[in-house]
């Protein structure tokens, strides 16, 4: 099969089409003929080098996919002949991929097979760190960075459906615009002006009940302005650096919680509940037509390369997808 490859860690440039042989699925896996990969930030870390797949995941990048079930291991047969989308810990950018059963979630008539691929690796990632994580519920609050990225669309959406306020960060105006079409609440042009004067300004000083956060490094203590009393505090990424000073006096006294997460090397196990939680409470609004992914670009597979250095250019929003 084509898959998408590179020698030694890089610029995009480095990405290229490879013929590998196709993977033969284990006990409860499926091998998909994939129809389209979703692109992520992830995958952009780990061709730098930074972000190496987990122990017995596939080197190939891409960590969601849609398309159908061609074979099965046992105690997953009943999957052949189904068109799904999963969740995957690599191997996306292939024309086959291995996949847990009970990471993949159907694909109901009415959602196409690129917004399908679109779909898993933001939403478990925003279900599990805003409401599971975050403990967030309908009426409250919250402040999301990176709002026209794939995860702060999916934010965005997931906001409106279970009643959050949601304000994001955005650079520029046009993305500003873009995040209110789309549903925030509020958008704060990040080039502009102060992100905690604004949250301080539109929640009346009270601040925000939760804060996703995709930055790290020195948006931590800026962040922590904008919670209110028991705000919750949840990063997914270290896009501005790894450490952060916090004056912890003030946690305590505020008290706060910190916590974060990495999807990518959690268990089998673990993912296939979240996938349960995400079937059980989310997916009737993908069936139902209610959820959709924000879409950005379409690239061929073999031009990965182009769809990352479009990734990296920032100018996206929504979500970018490989056509295999």
């Amino acid at each position: 099969m084509t898959a998408i490859g590179y020698d030694a860690p890089g610029g995009a440039e480095v990405l290229r089409p490879e013929t590998v042989p196709v993977p033969a699925p284990g006990p409860g896996q499926v091998l998909v003929r994939v129809a389209f990969a979703g692109v992520n930030r992830p995958d952009v870390v780990q061709r730098q080098g930074l972000y190496p797949p987990p122990p017995g995941a596939s080197p190939i990048p891409g960590l969601e996919i849609a398309g159908d079930v061609v074979a099965a291991g046992e105690g997953a047969e009943e999957l052949v002949g189904q068109t799904v989308c999963a969740l995957v810990s690599g191997g996306g950018y292939a024309e086959y991929c291995l996949a847990e059963a009970g990471h993949c979630l159907p694909v109901p008539p009415g959602l196409s097979l690129a917004e399908a691929a679109a779909l898993p690796e933001t939403l478990f990632t925003v279900w599990h760190n805003v409401f599971e994580r975050g403990w967030v519920k309908d009426g409250e609050t919250i402040l999301v960075h990176g709002g026209t990225s794939g995860i702060g669309t999916m934010a965005i959406q997931l906001g409106k459906l279970f009643g959050v306020t949601v304000i994001v960060t955005c650079g520029g105006p046009a993305k500003c615009a873009r995040a209110l079409e789309l549903g925030a609440a509020h958008a704060i042009d990040y080039k502009a002006s102060d992100f905690v004067e604004e949250v301080r300004r539109i929640t009346g000083g009270r601040g925000v009940h939760m804060v996703l956060d995709m930055v790290a490094g020195d948006y931590v203590p800026r962040n922590l302005k904008c919670l209110a009393e028991d705000g919750r505090h949840v990063t997914i990424a270290v896009q501005g650096g790894a450490r952060a000073e916090l004056n912890m006096a003030v946690v305590m006294a505020r008290r706060y919680t910190l916590t974060g997460s990495t999807l990518r090397p959690r268990s089998t196990a673990f993912k296939a509940l979240l996938a349960q939680e995400i079937a059980a409470n989310a997916w009737p609004l993908v069936e139902e037509g209610k959820l959709r992914p924000v879409m950005d670009r379409t690239f061929p597979l073999r031009e990965a390369a182009a769809a990352h250095a479009h990734m990296e250019a920032g100018e996206h929003v929504g979500k970018i997808v490989l056509e295999v």
